[in-house]
């Protein structure tokens, strides 16, 4: 089979790739072609997104592939959850999207408990998990102030799909970026009457939801012409980040759980239908579209954030200290000497992340750490502990035995904190592809062109052509006693 090309555009909340995914000989290549900010618009109290910014770096990736000499078959995008714009009904994208940390829904969710739909009603429909910031509780605050956007919207396009229709004036709702926002009921697969009807929003807003793979349309000739990459299909790929994700792990089986390893963490397994029941409401675990039309179960969990900010911190304190040297300084700290819970809330977003975790050992009457790999030592036995407790839920609640865990994204780079998840969770880890959004979103156009048919050949293929690492567990009866410790230490302050 003659190689094929695609061209993955990979959209975070504070940043953007244009990557070029090669598939040859049943194996596949990337290579980054541009990498791009997408940052936060502060204006009036309020913050948006801009899209059109958004829309010139597409371009530039467009641009800089058809420099590569290549064909490109087919362009994908994917992004993060919740977010939309509105189109007028003369085609045009009114204004800037609200982004999920705008403070307008600060209160919203709690509002729409009390004057739209009782909390465990939308859970019941939606099976997602409950943030302020979901798609519903926007829309619910943006009827609330009386939006002129919303009053002049034809349409609401989830950000992909934003994305996809102005470069090719098609219209579409795909699937796994509306299970993000609360409006999607997972049992039918379409947006739900009742919860549209209860906020007052016309069902037709939304255009008909389809699934990963999908051809959107080919590119403008405007576009086409501009960037010299042709007039090339776009694929809605998995348009949630975390759903192509997912779509790359390289598992054999569906007996496996997967984490989604970086700043924040999502741990959970992949079900053929929706598990909401009440237990899943009291653990507020969410159920997120997948590819295939699978629901990925799973519950977020606060990641290397913590860390992340000890170093920051530490950096302005003229101590830099490299990854190498963090491993290092934790591998020669003692073991178990103290434990947080990653996810209490004091450790949010503090002013200070060190004065924040003293804080909490002081109140739980453990030792304050001396040293900088105490802390580092701490805060990843702790995130390890924090994964066994949230994997202990899924084995609760998965039709099969969880036998492996597999550990995608950046974080799957920590040998250390994988090594301390193997000995936590009791189960064998493998660690890799740290690329996997990108891996999803070039595969799922790669199922689009014939060259795999199913999801199980998708993740055999990433299987044969990628380095994944094997972490067995270890030192088993120290660890579950260790983590006996755990919970005693977390619950005196849940």
């Amino acid at each position: 089979m003659e190689p094929k090309h695609f061209l993955a555009f990979d959209l975070g909340a504070t940043s953007g790739r244009t990557i070029l995914g090669t598939i040859s000989g049943g194996k596949l290549s990337m290579k980054e072609l541009t990498r791009f900010p997408n940052t936060m618009v502060a204006l009036s109290g309020h913050f948006y997104w801009n899209i059109y910014a958004l829309y010139e770096h597409l371009k530039a990736g467009f641009a800089a592939a058809a420099k590569e000499g290549v064909t490109i078959t087919s362009a994908g995008i994917d992004t993060w959850g919740v977010d939309f714009a509105f189109i007028g009904e003369d085609g045009c994208v009114l204004g800037m999207p609200y982004a999920y940390r705008d403070p307008h829904t600060t209160t919203a969710h709690t509002e729409c408990f009390e004057r739209i739909m009782p909390r465990e009603e939308i859970y019941d429909i939606t099976g997602i998990q409950i943030m302020n910031f979901n798609s519903m509780y926007q829309l619910y605050a943006m009827k609330r102030d009386d939006s002129s956007q919303l009053k002049h919207a034809k349409k609401l396009l989830f950000m992909p799909d934003a994305l996809s229709y102005m470069l090719t004036g098609k219209m579409v709702t795909e699937y796994t970026i509306a299970s993000t926002s609360q409006l999607l009921n997972p049992r039918t697969k379409k947006m739900d009457e009742r919860l549209l009807g209860a906020l007052e929003i016309d069902e037709n807003i939304f255009p008909p939801v389809v699934f990963p793979g999908h051809v959107v349309g080919n590119l403008l000739k405007d576009i086409a012409d501009e960037t010299g990459i042709g007039e090339i299909p776009v694929i809605a790929v998995a348009g949630h980040d975390t759903a192509s994700a997912v779509a790359a792990v390289p598992a054999s089986d569906e007996k496996f759980a997967y984490l989604s390893s970086g700043t924040w963490s999502l741990m959970g397994i992949e079900v053929k239908e929706p598990v909401i029941t009440p237990a899943t409401s009291t653990l507020n675990i969410t159920n997120e579209g997948g590819v295939e039309g699978t629901t990925r179960l799973l519950k977020n969990i606060t990641g290397m954030w913590i860390v992340e900010q000890c170093l920051k911190e530490w950096k302005k304190q003229g101590a830099e200290i490299s990854y190498s040297q963090m491993v290092q300084l934790a591998e020669e700290a003692p073991a178990f000497k103290a434990f947080i819970d990653p996810d209490h809330s004091s450790f949010a977003n503090p002013q200070s992340m060190i004065a924040a975790i003293d804080a909490y050992l002081t109140l739980t009457g453990q030792e304050r750490p001396a040293t900088y790999g105490e802390y580092i030592r701490i805060i990843f036995e702790s995130l390890a502990l924090k994964y066994r407790a949230t994997l202990d839920m899924f084995r609760a609640l998965a039709p099969f035995e969880i036998n492996k865990l597999h550990i995608i994204g950046g974080g799957s780079k920590n040998a250390l904190l994988n090594r301390f998840t193997a000995n936590a969770t009791g189960i064998p880890v493998i660690a890799g592809p740290s690329e996997a959004t990108a891996i999803g979103n070039i595969m799922i156009q790669a199922r689009t062109a014939g060259m795999v048919g199913s999801l199980q050949e998708m993740r055999d293929m990433i299987a044969n052509g990628i380095e994944t690492t094997f972490y067995e567990p270890h030192y088993t009866d120290i660890w579950n006693d260790a983590y006996r410790k755990f919970t005693e230490t977390i619950n005196k302050l849940n």
